[in-house]
């Protein structure tokens, strides 16, 4: 459950906390980076009005039906937004599984892993989830790298959503 301010957990250098309307021309930032296209998909998303459909297509909805959902990740010291991080739920998998993706000026400062980490958390704890797994493209090493870090395997390729490309199916090791 998240505060009344929309925090949803902090970490020792990032704040997570549901995303706003307020928070459109950020997405559309990260929406567009090549990156992102590449290894997560377009998401069709080229300005604030597609953004604003986009959250209420996905994660507003997402945490009234599921009580989580992706979360806008921020630097606890100075509120800057610097990526996504949360749990989606996908008819295609068998448990929710935790996406994340971060501005290229945020990558390799451990971010993504202290966001993913902390989510994990927060799965177990608060939201009371047994099993968490993730997705990766094939070929996406820096977030195989993360998933690796926090304790993740390949298990199997899958197919995450109907005409997608393969995936990775990460679990968590034994």
């Amino acid at each position: 459950m998240t505060d009344p301010r929309g925090v949803v957990l902090e970490t020792a250098r990032l704040r997570l906390r549901e995303f706003t309307y307020d928070d459109a021309d950020f997405l559309v930032a990260l929406l567009n980076d090549d990156d992102f296209r590449r290894n997560i998909g377009d998401r069709g998303v080229r300005s604030a009005a597609d953004a604003r459909r986009y959250l209420d297509e996905g994660p507003l909805t997402a945490y009234v039906a599921f009580g989580y959902g992706l979360w806008c990740v921020e630097e606890r010291d100075g509120g800057r937004a610097i990526g996504i991080c949360g749990l989606l739920r996908r008819d295609t998998l068998p448990h929710p599984d935790v996406g994340y993706a971060l501005l290229p000026s945020a990558r390799g400062r451990g971010y993504a892993q202290e966001a993913v980490t902390g989510v994990l958390a927060h799965a177990r704890t608060t939201l009371g989830l047994p099993r968490v797994v993730a997705i990766v493209s094939p070929g996406n090493v820096e977030s195989a790298r993360v998933l690796d870090a926090v304790g993740y395997h390949p298990s199997t390729l899958v197919v995450a959503a109907p005409g997608a490309d393969a995936v990775w199916l990460y679990v968590p090791r034994s």
